[in-house]
C-alpha cells in the first residue's frame, strides 16, 4: 500500500496535476480572504471557507479523474492485479496520496488565522474547526471522486460525471425547494433510487439474483410503509436532498458549531465509496 502510495505521490509531482491543483485552491482562498478578511474587514477565516467551497467542483475532478481511470485506458491495472497485495491496498494507496497532495496546500491555509489574528481578533477554535471540516468534506468528495474514475476509462468522462455529481451536491437544498413534497412524489422518487440501487449492484457484482432481489424487496418495503402510513413520506424527498447534502453540513462548522455527527456522516461517505471502488475493481479483475 505503501509503496502504491509514494508511485501516485511521484507521478502527481513529476506532471503539473499537484501544482495545478494547489494553486487553484490557494488562489480561490486566497481571494476570498481579501474579499472578507482584507476588504470588508471580516475576522472571521470560516467565512473564507464557506465561500472557497464550491471550488472543489474544479479541482476534486482535477485530482481523481486519472487516478483509476487512467489505469484501465493504459492497462496498467493488469500489473496491478498481479502485486502482491490486495484490491483494497491498492485503492487505499492511491486515496492516501489523494490525501497527501490535499494537505499540502491546506498546511499553508492554516497559516492565515494566525497571520489574521496578528492584526484582529479571530477566533481560532471556530477557524481551525472549519479548516478540519474543510479538510474532512473535500476527502470525502475524492472518495466520490475515486470512485467515478473506476466506472470508466475515459478521463474526460469520469471528470464529467464528477462535476455534475458535485454540483447536484452543492446545491441539493437549493433544488430540494422544487421538488415535490407529495407523499406519492417522495416514493416514487424513492422507488427510482432503489431501481438504481439494483442497477449499481448487478455492475458491481455481476449478480443478477442479487442486484434484482435488492431493487424487489426495496420498493416492496416503500410500498407496505406507505401503504401502513403515507404521511411519513410527505416532505421526505426534499428533506434527503438536504440531509446528504455535504455542503450543508459543512455551514453548520463556518456558523460555530462544531458538528460531530457531521465528520461520522464524513467518514461514512469515505468508507462507502472506497468500498465500492474496490468492487469495481475486483469486478474488472475478474472479468
Amino acid at each position: 500500500m505503501i509503496a502504491v502510495c509514494k508511485h501516485e505521490l511521484r507521478g502527481y509531482f513529476h506532471s503539473l496535476t499537484a501544482y495545478v491543483f494547489g494553486a487553484f485552491l490557494l488562489a480561490v482562498v486566497g481571494v476570498g480572504a481579501m474579499l472578507y478578511n482584507l476588504q470588508a474587514a471580516v475576522s472571521n477565516f470560516e467565512y473564507v471557507l464557506s465561500f472557497s467551497s464550491l471550488v472543489f467542483v474544479v479541482i476534486v475532478p482535477i485530482l481523481t479523474m486519472r487516478v483509476l481511470a487512467e489505469e484501465r485506458r493504459q492497462k496498467t491495472d493488469q500489473l496491478l492485479y498481479s502485486l502482491p497485495i490486495t484490491t483494497t491496498q491498492v485503492v487505499l494507496g492511491k486515496y492516501l496520496a489523494l490525501l497527501a497532495v490535499y494537505l499540502i496546500p491546506l498546511a499553508v491555509i492554516c497559516v492565515y488565522p494566525l497571520i489574521f489574528a496578528q492584526f484582529g481578533e479571530v477566533y481560532l477554535p471556530t477557524s481551525y474547526g472549519s479548516i478540519f471540516a474543510f479538510f474532512v468534506m473535500g476527502a470525502a468528495l475524492m472518495a466520490v471522486g475515486v470512485f467515478l474514475s473506476s466506472l470508466t476509462e475515459n478521463q474526460g468522462f469520469a471528470a464529467g460525471i464528477t462535476i455534475a455529481v458535485i454540483l447536484f451536491n452543492y446545491y441539493s437544498v437549493s433544488l430540494s425547494e422544487y421538488i415535490s413534497s407529495t407523499a406519492f412524489g417522495s416514493l416514487i422518487a424513492l422507488d427510482v433510487l432503489a431501481i438504481l440501487l439494483g442497477f449499481l449492484i448487478r455492475y458491481l457484482t455481476r449478480n443478477e439474483g442479487l442486484a434484482y432481489g435488492v431493487a424487489l424487496a426495496l420498493v416492496l418495503a416503500l410500498a407496505a410503509a406507505f401503504l401502513v402510513d403515507s404521511s411519513m413520506f410527505e416532505g421526505l424527498l426534499p428533506a434527503v436532498m438536504e440531509q446528504l447534502s455535504l455542503f450543508e453540513r459543512f455551514n453548520t462548522f463556518v456558523n460555530g458549531v462544531f458538528d460531530v455527527t457531521a465528520i461520522v456522516y464524513y467518514l461514512s461517505v469515505i468508507g462507502f465509496f472506497l468500498l465500492l471502488s474496490v468492487q469495481s475493481m475486483e469486478k474488472r479483475r475478474y472479468n
